[in-house]
């Protein structure tokens, strides 16, 4: 462990911070980077004591800037002060993590040294803190649908880090606790893959002290499939405006072909103002223009024809069980259909068109 640096953020510690620090020396770290985010000056002294020991350095803020800005601090400061360290292992000074757990996240570094570690708490067991139960559910869930990313234990703030990742990490948004999701966001879009290492479950006073926030955390990770929602529904705007437009102004010069013209107008404006927007604002990608452009316009075909499939086998399954369909029953029998669509869409512009 003589190659891995601990980083230890810390708000007005008390006495199990003196203990996680003492064992993690006796453990055999060498090298520890503790933040002092702002803490009371009653409690400076267990800063004082840590300093005190050989392998110790204690960073101060000034004022509280939370746990983002903290783990950013301590990544820069490894990043001038060590850089022939292999990585670092970010943990939490309230005991919630065990010192076995903390080496094992370690020698898996070791083992996977470009690959994140993170120490994942098994929310299966009995006994779980109900926020913290009904937040990691939540946020595991979202994540797998909106991102792609199937991780057991959303809130772990046991990780193992390789060195060569820290430059990029000090660049993630977020100065408070949304900074650790904002990280696993940009693994994710970064191409950086994580292991999961099982940890105990611990939790101090049924976890009064978590600062998880389930509706902002949770609307950080789903925001980009309430966009993707958003720009799929000004597409559909956008294409009936174009074709109403045509109607009213061309139909006496286009004739019997002005429906198809009409048609398709609006469904070559709308799709490439979807395109673009997905693009730039709901998966925010830079990469080659072109590329994305062909693979958008192969999946908006097969989508289109799959679409006319489904809405005719469904049209004609209700039409088989009750008889001619009205209009009305004829629109509705196609939304199922279209769900799963728009769901498969997403998550094939977010893994294919868009993936840099």
């Amino acid at each position: 462990m003589t190659d891995l640096v601990i980083i230890l953020p810390s708000l007005n510690p008390d006495s199990r911070f003196s203990k996680v620090v003492n064992d993690l020396l006796v453990a055999g770290f060498k090298t520890i980077v503790i933040v002092d985010d702002g803490s009371r000056d009653d409690e400076q002294h267990f800063f004082n004591e840590a300093e005190s020991l050989t392998g110790c350095t204690v960073l101060h803020h000034g004022v509280n800037k939370g746990k983002g800005r903290a783990l950013k601090t301590a990544f820069e400061y490894v990043s001038e002060h060590f850089p022939e360290s292999k990585g670092v292992i970010t943990i939490d000074g309230d005991g919630q993590h065990l010192t076995k757990d903390i080496i094992a996240c370690g020698e898996k570094l070791i083992e996977n040294p470009d690959k994140v570690i993170l120490g994942c708490r098994d929310f299966n067991l009995s006994g779980i803190p109900k926020k913290s139960l009904a937040g990691n559910k939540t946020t595991s869930f979202l994540f797998r649908v909106c991102c792609g990313i199937k991780l057991s234990d959303t809130q772990t703030g046991l990780r193992a880090i390789p060195s060569k990742y820290l430059p990029l990490f000090c660049t993630v948004d977020g100065e408070r606790f949304d900074y650790e999701t904002n990280m696993l966001l940009t693994m994710k879009r970064e191409g950086i893959e994580f292991v999961e290492q099982p940890i105990e479950t611990v939790y101090e006073d049924n976890n009064k002290g978590s600062h998880y926030r389930p509706f902002a955390d949770s609307w950080r990770i789903a925001k980009v499939l309430v966009k993707f929602l958003l720009s799929s529904g000004s597409a559909v705007l956008i294409d009936f405006i174009v074709c109403y437009l045509i109607h009213k102004f061309f139909d006496g010069i286009l004739g019997s072909i002005a429906p198809l013209v009409a048609n398709v107008a609006g469904k070559g404006i709308s799709s490439f103002v979807n395109f673009n927007a997905n693009k730039r604002i709901v998966f925010e990608k830079k990469g080659n223009y072109k590329r994305a452009l062909i693979r958008y316009y192969t999946l908006w075909l097969c989508q289109t024809a799959l679409s006319t499939v489904i809405s005719y086998v469904f049209i004609s399954l209700v039409s088989h069980i009750f008889g001619n369909s009205t209009p009305l029953i004829s629109t509705l029998v196609r939304i199922p259909g279209d769900v799963i669509l728009f769901f498969l869409s997403y998550n094939i512009q977010r893994e294919w068109v868009f993936k840099d």
